[in-house]
């Protein structure tokens, strides 16, 4: 399987019913098609703000159904619009004295079903008022634009003002005046697919609507600061012409439905970053709010900050899904407190030993990709970054004569230091440890087989891993042996290359992420970090 779907018949059914498990709804009977979600505390004496569409958008619509937005919505099948009888139904299920606004988006089947829907609502004596969303601003010249996500922004605004007792032309009136002000642009990598179809992906494109329409234009954005400029420039020019060059605007990020929250965490930066910040009022917090799918990709709203409008949409709701209008600030930050350095006049240096640790590190920096790939079998792909990290650091204070390269205990200090505090992840804190406890070894007199016996035996305490779980002590432990035992270094190299060859065959692990990881994932695949220390031994031999 490749998405968590039963049967493609039941998909909108599904989705509706598991949204009525927390949301304020009542939801009609399956009936002729027929799929009406109501708020369940729905009065009659208020105007009824109704909406909707094909499905496939969600939270668009029902995920809006409640007080202070939407008093019920329509659902299609995906990405078709409910029929007339579906439109008329929700209107006699909601509209009292007060009458009712649907409001609608731009694409012909919606406008015909729901404009059927108001002119036969009106024959029996319901007073139905229309508003129709055309946000979409790819191509300046359509004589139609689509409706996008700045229809969720239509809800909220018209909501407000039912929920507050206006009355239908005031309702209808503001509903209008900001579909006229709104822009909306959206881009994808990638088009979606629907439930019970073949996977089809087009090429990344730019103002695709939301029924996996082509976009205007193929593009290649190199990255998410290049995606959001794509979609600013044309965005920006458009509300400037609608509205004024001056006018502060409130903005909306909202995600296609593919992107992962890191993703919408950096396009929202970026797209902040991008917009002057003094024409930026508020922002709407950024969610999936009407989604297209799985469509990796986003949509960028604009609307005028006049009061009324931000009044409206800052106002709390029980609908379930709407995420709330915050203003934005600068970033605070703050200078954090790290351990003081040493204040003690800088250590012997040795040439012998700079240019050897200078090959490491060369070893570990090349070596980072290979490291990489071995990890993203068993872990998350980090461990060559996470060592290159921590070999930069360490080549920064041999640069800057930091390093008491001829004086090994403090040297092995002073290693540990930098490993804690700029290698990360588990490897740099237990590599820390190593060396501080093997530099402690060695201020005592010990011998370097013995210093780092020593350092291994607290790398062990805190770690918890032993010789055959799969770890860099592997390929470590082997190189100590050897050298224990009187060997030079050109056999402990040969062990540790050994050591970490031998856990190609290890498919079961004790320790770290891969513990895990199935045992076929692990089967013919060296242990990064093992291979990371046998790399260093055969350096250092070969040095």
């Amino acid at each position: 399987m490749d998405y968590f779907y039963n049967e493609p018949a039941t998909v909108v059914d599904d989705v509706i019913d598991g949204m009525g498990r927390l949301a304020p709804i009542t939801r009609s009977q399956n009936t002729h098609g027929v799929r009406v979600v109501v708020d369940r505390d729905w009065k009659r004496d208020r105007v009824a703000v109704l909406s909707g569409g094909g499905a496939g958008h969600e939270p668009s619509h029902a995920g809006f159904v409640g007080r202070g937005m939407l008093a019920g919505a329509i659902a299609g099948d995906l990405f078709t619009s409910p029929s007339v009888e579906a439109v008329l139904a929700a209107i006699r299920a909601t509209c009292g004295d007060a009458g009712c606004l649907l409001v609608i988006k731009n694409y012909t089947g919606d406008r015909l079903n729901f404009g059927l829907a108001a002119e036969r609502a009106a024959n029996e004596g319901y007073t139905v008022r229309c508003v129709i969303v055309a946000d979409d601003i790819a191509l300046a010249d359509a004589p139609q634009p689509r409706g996008l996500a700045g229809t969720v922004l239509v809800h909220k605004i018209a909501g407000h003002l039912a929920a507050e007792g206006a009355d239908l032309d005031t309702v209808a009136d503001a509903a209008q005046r900001v579909c006229d002000q709104l822009c909306s642009l959206g881009i994808a990598l990638s088009s979606c697919t629907l439930p019970g179809h073949d996977i089809d992906r087009r090429s990344p494109e730019l103002g695709l609507g939301i029924h996996n329409e082509p976009g205007v234009r193929e593009v290649a954005p190199v990255d998410a600061a290049d995606a959001m400029r794509m979609v600013l420039e044309p965005l920006v020019a458009a509300a400037d012409t609608r509205s004024g060059a001056d006018t502060q605007w409130v903005v909306m990020l909202n995600n296609l439905g593919g992107c992962a929250t890191q993703e919408m965490g950096v396009l929202f930066e970026q797209m902040l970053r991008q917009l002057p910040a003094a024409r930026v009022a508020r922002a709407v917090v950024p969610a999936p709010l009407m989604t297209s799918l799985d469509m990796h990709g986003f949509s960028v709203t604009i609307l005028p900050a006049h009061d009324d409008f931000v009044q409206a949409l800052e106002a709390p709701v029980a609908a379930l899904s709407w995420p709330g209008l915050r203003t934005p600030t600068a970033v605070c930050t703050f200078e954090p407190s790290l351990s003081v350095a040493s204040t003690a006049p800088r250590g012997k240096r040795d040439e012998r030993c700079e240019q050897r640790l200078r090959a490491v590190i060369d070893t570990l920096c090349v070596a980072r990709e290979d490291l990489d790939a071995l990890d993203a079998k068993s872990g998350d792909g980090d461990t060559g970054t996470t060592f290159a990290a921590g070999a930069r650091a360490i080549g920064a204070a041999l640069d800057a004569g930091e390093l008491a390269t001829g004086d090994n205990p403090r040297l092995a200090n002073e290693i540990g230091d930098l490993l804690a505090r700029d290698m990360g992840g588990s490897s740099g804190v237990l590599l820390s440890i190593f060396c501080t406890a093997a530099g402690a070894a060695l201020n005592e007199d010990a011998d370097w087989a013995s210093a780092l016996g020593r350092g291994v035996e607290r790398m062990q305490h805190y770690g918890g891993a032993a010789r055959g779980d799969r770890t860099l002590l592997d390929a470590l432990l082997p190189a100590i042996d050897a050298l224990a035992e009187g060997a030079d270094l050109t056999e402990a190299a040969r062990r540790a290359r050994a050591g970490a060859d031998a856990t190609r065959q290890m498919t079961h692990a004790n320790a770290g992420r891969a513990a895990y990881v199935r045992e076929s994932a692990l089967r013919d695949v060296t242990d990064p970090g093992a291979e990371a220390v046998a790399r260093v031994w055969e350096t250092l031999a070969a040095g």
